[in-house]
Order: structure tokens, then C-alpha cells, then sequence
């Protein structure tokens, strides 16, 4: 049961710690010993008052023999969807050639949802309008940016276009 519920409500670095202490029985006391850091400081982390250090993070990953991926993120939360973490996989059996197309054609569509993210209807006016404000407001997009981002991720995606057509023909 503790399981299930674990699986199914979103876990924080302090509800994971506590959770891999539990499934070990072991004490605050124990980890700190394990992780060579004051009992204290675990208290801290578990209650979610403090973020451990990235070095402190490593020792707790290899005390509890997990990865710090685990220990950060939720289980879906890095990792590409389901279907398309099995399209990845099959990607394994494509030649290196076939590879390199793919890395230029998922870089190409890239390339795109980012032009066209900043050429969204109304960021240019959402822009001017910034920039018209009183100096007192907070300006977060300016036009200078977006025109300008246009020709870049167009010029970045001919570069990956070309070299996917020629990967293709070949």
C-alpha cells in the first residue's frame, strides 16, 4: 500500500529521503553516519527546511545507492514520454548514418518549436507594449530579441536541413 501511494503522489527530495530510510530501518542517526553529516543536517533535509549540497546529494545517492536523478526528479519528469521512449529504443538498431539523420531531423523540429515560440501571435505587441511602459514596470520580452531571433533559428536549421538531405541521399 505505501507503495502505491508513493506512486502515485509527486515525491520531494525530503519525502524520498525519508522514504529510503524507512525501507532500510535505519535512523536519522544511521544515515547521517552513513553520509558523514551531522544528524542535524538530515532532520533538516527531511523536514524540507534545507537542500542539501551537490556534494551532499552524491554521498546521499551512494549511501542509499540510488541515482541523484531519482532522488530530484519525479519519474517522468526528465525522461521523454512513454511512446516516444520507445521510438528512442528502436532508434538503437538504425545505422550510424540513419542516426545522424535523426539527430538532425529532431534538432531541425527543435529548432522550429523555438522560432516559432518567439514569433507567437502577439509577442511583437506584447513587446512594443513592454517597452512603452514606464520604467518603474518589469519589461520581460523586448521586440530587439524576438525580431532578432527569427533569422537566427532560421539560419541555425539550414545548416541541419542541408546536412540531413545529404545524410538521406546518401
Amino acid at each position: 500500500m505505501h507503495i502505491a501511494i508513493a506512486t502515485l503522489c509527486p515525491m520531494s527530495l525530503s519525502a524520498r529521503l525519508i522514504q529510503l530510510r524507512r525501507e532500510r530501518d535505519w535512523t536519522q542517526q544511521d544515515v547521517a553516519d552513513q553520509v558523514g553529516l551531522h544528524v542535524n543536517q538530515i532532520k533538516r533535509y527531511e523536514a524540507g527546511s534545507a537542500q542539501p549540497s551537490l556534494e551532499g546529494l552524491k554521498k546521499i545517492a551512494k549511501a542509499f545507492s540510488v541515482s541523484t536523478d531519482w532522488l530530484l526528479f519525479e519519474d517522468a519528469e526528465r525522461g521523454p514520454d512513454e511512446d516516444l521512449r520507445l521510438q528512442f529504443e528502436a532508434m538503437n538498431q538504425l545505422s550510424p548514418d540513419e542516426k545522424a539523420v535523426a539527430r538532425a531531423v529532431l534538432e531541425g523540429l527543435l529548432l522550429k518549436h523555438v522560432a516559432h515560440k518567439w514569433s507567437a501571435p502577439g509577442l511583437a505587441e506584447r513587446a512594443q507594449a513592454a517597452r512603452q511602459a514606464p520604467p518603474a514596470a518589469t519589461v520581460t520580452a523586448k521586440a530587439p530579441a524576438t525580431v532578432a531571433a527569427k533569422p537566427l533559428v532560421k539560419a541555425a536549421a539550414r545548416p541541419l536541413a542541408k546536412q540531413a538531405t545529404r545524410a538521406a541521399v546518401k
